[in-house]
């Protein structure tokens, strides 16, 4: 029962949130400070999260495994400005050869 109320919860606070995102006046968004941010921000997140995916482990240790392998391929492929799928699929097959290695 606990579950479905915390599916409860937090389905009513996305809707909450969407609710206060829409109901910002249009002026505010137009400032070029928070169309700057507004750019930014997804990055931010999204390389907040590839960080913890790739380096986190249980507790607060480092772990360096086989997805930092794929990630280091995939920095390479994007210095060496392959196409997206190319990147995708250079870390895809790094982290897959590291770990039929034993890594």
């Amino acid at each position: 029962m606990s579950t479905w109320i915390a599916i409860g919860v937090t389905a009513a606070g996305c809707y909450l949130v969407k609710l206060l995102g829409l109901s910002v006046p249009a002026g505010a968004l137009e400032r070029p400070r928070v169309k700057q941010l507004a750019a930014l921000l997804p990055v931010a997140l999204l390389a907040a999260l590839i960080a913890i995916q790739t380096f986190g482990e249980e507790g607060r240790a480092l772990a360096l495994d086989a997805r930092a392998a794929g990630l280091a391929g995939a920095a390479l492929a994007l210095a060496l400005r392959a196409p997206f799928l190319v990147i995708v699929a250079v870390a895809v097959l790094v982290t897959a050869g590291v770990r039929a290695l034993g890594g």
